[in-house]
């Protein structure tokens, strides 16, 4: 009994040595996710470093901090993210994550920024695509965008307001105009 138990605990000590001595596997990437590239830096503590996103569709980024602590702050809306402005982010101590998703407007601001509780942070970030998400089933080059289509429509709302607008006055100035004949005649 007391070998059976003793080569179980060897079994299971080994087991775990082997997870120890195996290389990790891209720390659980899919494979259907295409690398488009590796981006390595140092920040020092309290300051930003930023980058630009051009790339279409589903992108993942995928950070770790090698020393000291680096975040991830994401937006649409300015390339200049920061922990006040920022669509998406990502501040743990170890392993930061963030999907941009492929309705975001390109370019996409992406800031890393070094903790201050660390003199200096290094990383390394690896940009994924993924090509399992859905797709836009209608071509980009037949159809206008949905910005475009917006950007068309504002200009003919503004144009609507405006002719409202002067109806309106017009109806008023009619009817005093009316008022003021019958006061008189």
């Amino acid at each position: 009994m007391m070998l059976c138990c003793s080569g179980l605990v060897v079994a299971l000590l080994l087991s775990q040595a082997r997870g120890f001595l195996q290389a990790p596997d891209d720390d659980g990437v899919p494979e259907e996710w295409v690398l488009l590239h590796v981006v390595q830096g140092h920040i020092g503590a309290g300051n930003y470093s930023y980058l630009r996103l051009n790339h279409d569709g589903r992108i993942i980024l995928h950070m770790r901090s090698l020393k000291g602590d680096a975040d991830l702050y994401v937006s649409d809306k300015t390339l200049r993210p920061n922990f006040d402005t920022y669509k998406l982010q990502s501040a743990t101590c170890g392993q930061d994550v963030v999907v941009v998703p492929g309705d975001f407007m390109r370019p996409v601001g992406i800031s890393i920024y070094g903790h201050p509780s660390h003199q200096e942070s290094e990383f390394e970030m690896r940009v994924f695509y993924d090509q399992t998400a859905p797709q836009d089933p209608y071509d980009k080059g037949s159809y206008p965008a949905e910005d475009e289509q917006e950007q068309q429509k504002a200009p003919q709302a503004a144009e609507d307001d405006f002719q409202e607008e002067e109806s309106i006055f017009w109806t008023i100035l009619i009817g005093l105009l009316k008022i003021i004949v019958e006061i008189l005649f």
